[in-house]
């Protein structure tokens, strides 16, 4: 027997079903419609961990910088990639550790002035990765991966980059005749000590570069940049040229904070940040776009008044103790990035890599391994990231490793000045979540997690041979580019 009222309901459920359907699917396709987030790194150089307001320093002001931590989120346990600058940049722009691109030597820490080698020509750069993604892509800054005036291919045009307005390398590496010994850490700054060069793409704009205005030009340009691509995605990668010793300021900043010269640079900086923020909520453009400040390492301690601070943890720049590698790291998108949190996982700026490649919709390559990991989870809803261990290199030579609470140190050296390392059989063990200062030894009491660090270490080391280093050859010794020796970690 038919029943009458049978078509109807089955009408109703047909369309409440489709009604149902394109409710369901209209989110997807406005996420579909919606374009890539524009990604924006500012990269301070030897900013230490308790430099900033927000991370604890009583008297350095960084208003903005501050804000941006309660607009977004703050990172606890952040790392850079390496211990001096020039392997950190290498991993922040390819996901890797530099061991793997060369990028690091034991004896050559950083690229210097008259250096050969460069970010080798087969890694793909996070500029590359995004430009072909439809990004306009610009470095502004501090470069310090090839001096291209030596090479040319060492030029940020030939790594993925659009536009590029700064420093080959670090501020201090071409002191004029006139510089005296020790003229970098000096508060007495004077300007004719320094001869460092200025380029607006391939050209020299000016030698010797007035330091005094480098990073008001810096937030000049990364401006100019923002204004101008408004309308498309963006990576915009700022690597700071400050607070790398000799430390200079603009004449609006110099002597306003109690910290002294220092203090007056890492203030100018925070009001950098301040007008690109400011730019980005201007053009509505603040939940378009992820912005991340972090540093390339610890503070030059050895700079005494003018280097940073580690806060609480041990040593700095150059070493492999946390003061060396653990950073300062806020993320901001308001809207996207939930507002006044705080990320107390380990992260790493490895992770900016595959993270804005997932951002942006890019494919992460497959033909190598990349070490960072997606922290877009953790981004969005501060989720725990999905890290094995963290491997901490001086140079060339793995030092220490991190799996969750505790941290193994194979060998140990102070930031400068040690001649050797130490080696350390039985490693020492620290537990980071309640000994951050790695002030007390429990090796004794975790051998488990000793173990479980060293195989990881073992392993890790044994699965790739490293690449030939890039920081050896110079234009007065074009030598030979050779691998690095290799210490096997010590056995619990």
């Amino acid at each position: 027997m038919r029943h009458a009222t049978l078509p109807f309901p089955s009408r109703v459920f047909r369309r409440l079903t489709a009604v149902m359907l394109v409710a369901a699917l209209l989110p997807l396709a406005a996420q579909a419609a919606e374009p890539p987030p524009n990604i924006v790194v500012l990269f301070a150089d030897d900013l230490g961990y308790g430099d900033l307001g927000c991370y604890g320093h009583p008297t350095i002001r960084t208003p903005h910088l501050d804000r941006m931590a309660a607009e977004g989120m703050r990172f606890t346990e952040f790392y850079s990639a390496a211990e001096v600058c020039t392997p950190s940049r290498a991993a922040l722009l390819t996901g890797r550790y530099p061991v793997r691109s060369g990028m690091c030597h034991d004896r050559f820490r950083v690229l210097r002035r008259q250096s050969l080698g460069h970010l080798p020509d087969s890694e793909i750069t996070l500029a590359e990765l995004l430009r072909d993604r439809g990004y306009a892509t610009a470095c502004i800054g501090k470069w310090h991966l090839g001096n291209f005036a030596n090479e040319p291919a060492g030029h940020p045009l030939e790594h993925g980059f659009d536009v590029f307005f700064g420093l080959p390398h670090s501020n201090d590496m071409d002191p004029a005749p006139a510089a005296p010994k020790g003229a970098p850490g000096r508060p007495d700054q004077d300007p004719a000590w320094w001869n460092a060069p200025l380029y607006r793409g391939t050209e020299l704009i000016e030698r010797p570069a007035d330091q005094t205005a480098i990073t008001r030009r810096t937030i000049d340009e990364a401006v100019a940049f923002i204004e101008g691509h408004a309308d498309q995605p963006f990576f915009l990668y700022v690597p700071f040229s400050f607070p790398h010793v000799p430390l200079f300021a603009s004449a609006e900043f110099r002597g306003r904070s109690p910290r002294g010269l220092y203090g007056d640079v890492v203030e100018e900086l925070d009001a950098g940040v301040g007008r690109i923020l400011d730019l980005l909520r201007a053009r509505d453009l603040a939940g378009r776009t992820l912005v991340v400040f972090t540093s390339d390492n610890g503070p030059w301690l050895t700079m005494n008044e003018q280097g940073g601070s580690a806060g609480l943890l041990r040593e700095g720049k150059g070493s492999t103790w946390e003061g060396g590698m653990r950073v300062p790291a806020i993320a901001w998108r308001p809207g996207h990035v939930p507002a006044g949190s705080v990320h107390r996982g380990v992260a790493t700026a490895l992770d900016l890599f595959p993270t804005a490649a997932r951002l942006a919709g890019a494919v992460v390559p497959a033909d190598r391994p990349i070490d960072g990991i997606d922290l877009s989870g953790a981004l969005a809803s501060n989720e725990a990231a999905a890290r094995e261990a963290f491997f901490y290199y001086r140079g060339a030579t793995l030092f220490a490793a991190r799996r969750g609470r505790f941290k193994a140190h194979f060998l140990t050296q102070g930031a400068y000045g040690d001649p050797q390392p130490k080696r350390h059989d039985p490693p020492l063990l620290f537990d980071l979540q309640s000994d951050p200062a790695e002030r007390f030894d429990v090796a004794a009491a975790h051998p488990a997690e000793l173990a479980a660090l060293v195989a990881a270490a073992r392993s890790h080391e044994a699965s790739f041979t490293p690449a030939p280093s890039q920081l050896v050859a110079t234009v007065d010794e074009p030598t030979a580019l050779a691998p690095p020796a290799r210490a096997a970690p010590a056995a619990p």
